[in-house]
């Protein structure tokens, strides 16, 4: 689901099981986060407070490499796609953040899109064969459990979405804590 695209947003289960609440309250994170950057021009996304390095057109970048680090490399298992693959691991970090103000808002927004998308099926395919509580081995080797990933990254785009509210709200005074329209009950499928 959209936050930016689709009247309402993903609201997780009140009552339900831990990996529907858990992926619920994490596409609830990517809605109120991509309603935060959507809609500007380069120079909305680009905008910086005061002395912070951030902008949304940063965090948008961030997060699509955080998406593709996390869910495609260290969950899936799979090789990092471009354009994260075709930059040297030890300045991946700050590339990211420093390229992102020459890319145009639509490949900024495409980059996420298509990273979300992958994280999706990622989860899909981890929770299918185990649920919440099945592990598996990071990009260090490290064991950790898909539901330790799903709680690493609400807490990363929680961090991320406030500071897209003063961002946006600096731009053109956008604030709010949810997307526009109600909030549509979240299913795992």
């Amino acid at each position: 689901m959209s936050g930016a695209q689709s009247p309402g947003y993903p609201e997780p289960p009140a009552v339900g099981d831990e990996a529907s609440t858990l992926v619920g309250s994490l596409e609830r994170q990517r809605a109120t986060f991509e309603w935060k950057c959507a809609g500007l021009a380069g120079d909305g996304l680009a905008r910086r407070l005061g002395p912070s390095e951030l902008s949304l057109g940063r965090l948008l970048k961030h997060l699509a490499y955080m998406e593709d680090l996390n869910f495609t490399r260290d969950l899936a298992g799979a090789r990092l796609p471009r354009p994260w693959a075709d930059v040297a691991a030890e300045s991946r970090s700050a590339w990211v953040f420093g390229s992102a103000d020459l890319d145009p808002p639509e490949t900024l927004h495409r980059l996420w899109r298509e990273a979300v998308q992958r994280s999706r099926v990622a989860v899909r395919e981890a929770l299918g064969r185990g649920g919440p509580g099945s592990t598996y081995r990071d990009g260090g080797g490290r064991e950790a459990t898909v539901r330790r990933l799903l709680v690493d990254m609400i807490e990363e785009y929680g961090r991320h979405t406030g500071q897209a509210d003063l961002l946006r709200e600096a731009v053109d005074g956008r604030v709010g804590e949810d997307p526009p329209g109600p909030p549509v009950p979240f299913t795992l499928t």
